[in-house]
């Protein structure tokens, strides 16, 4: 990489000329691009950061206008896996009464899919002029992202049977009628920690039923690690409420248009880019500041 880059600086000197310009920013851009990507993967060395990962998006008081931007957020999440060649599915998604979504619960798998996601949880914050409001005026709705990473199956976590509340229902949206007719789809509630995982992706119950408890592992893991290392409500604290002063990022489609990260204060004015999954500035940039304040703290 440094080879071609200063074989190219080379004939530049000797020769000059704008195709040779432009092909050498154009190579630096690229190995700009994959120094950082490097960078960014050797500083995830936390426990499970090369695993995949489920998400999970809520939207927050509002209505449709909440539960529309609960939805944009899903196509982004979507939009980011399928650039990264991730690949995802939909465990379980609530539809909204009228548009977007109330909920949705999805996995993406890829090298590092939890380390990467993991700088997205919390509430996020959108404002635009909303297309639900006949008034044209402007609107702030919030939805809130949580992420956790899939774990294996060899991971020692005692889940006794007579802790589980298993309820089977309908499953609803899209799938054609076999879905609405059958009791496909599978709710397990864990009782002594309340926690809830359901799925509806398959028209077959026990394969429905293999899933949730997937997630239900995931979802317990997190939590008891989180008591271990005295931190269990620090993610709980997060979901006080979907709404004001809580969120770590902004969308601000109107009167001008801007991204913002407040925890690194980076952002940028591509809106349309970030909204088609270019999530990559802001992940990398909440890791390395991560990692900077584990350093600091250790001298």
């Amino acid at each position: 990489m440094i080879e071609e880059l200063e074989t190219y600086q080379m004939l530049l000197e000797e020769e000059g000329g704008e195709l040779l310009v432009g092909e050498l920013a154009a190579k630096h851009k690229r190995y700009e691009k994959l120094a950082e990507k490097t960078e960014v993967e050797f500083i995830l060395n936390d426990d499970y950061d090369t695993n995949d990962a489920i998400l999970t998006i809520h939207s927050g008081a509002g209505g449709t206008e909440s539960q529309d931007w609960a939805e944009m957020l899903l196509r982004m999440y979507t939009r980011w896996a399928e650039a990264k060649g991730f690949s995802h599915s939909i465990d379980d998604i609530l539809d909204g009464e009228e548009a977007g979504i109330k909920s949705v619960t999805m996995e993406i798998s890829g090298n590092f899919a939890y380390g990467f996601l993991k700088s997205e949880t919390g509430i996020h914050r959108l404002v635009r002029i909303s297309p639900f409001n006949a008034q044209g005026k402007r609107q702030t709705s919030f939805a809130s992202v949580f992420v956790y990473p899939i774990v294996d199956d060899d991971i020692d976590l005692d889940i006794n049977p007579s802790d589980l509340k298993i309820d089977t229902y309908r499953a609803s949206g899209a799938g054609g009628q076999h879905v609405n007719t059958t009791d496909s789809a599978v709710r397990i509630t864990h009782i002594p920690t309340n926690i809830i995982v359901q799925c509806q992706k398959e028209r077959s119950q026990i394969k429905n039923r293999e899933t949730a408890m997937k997630l239900l592992r995931s979802r317990l893991y997190k939590h008891y690690e989180e008591q271990k290392q005295k931190e269990k409500q620090a993610m709980e604290n997060q979901k006080t409420e979907i709404g004001w002063g809580n969120q770590i990022r902004s969308y601000v489609f109107h009167p001008y248009q801007m991204v913002k990260d407040h925890r690194t204060n980076f952002e940028t004015g591509n809106m349309d880019s970030v909204m088609e999954g270019e999530l990559d500035g802001f992940i990398y940039n909440y890791l390395k500041n991560r990692a900077l304040e584990r350093k600091n703290k250790t001298l």
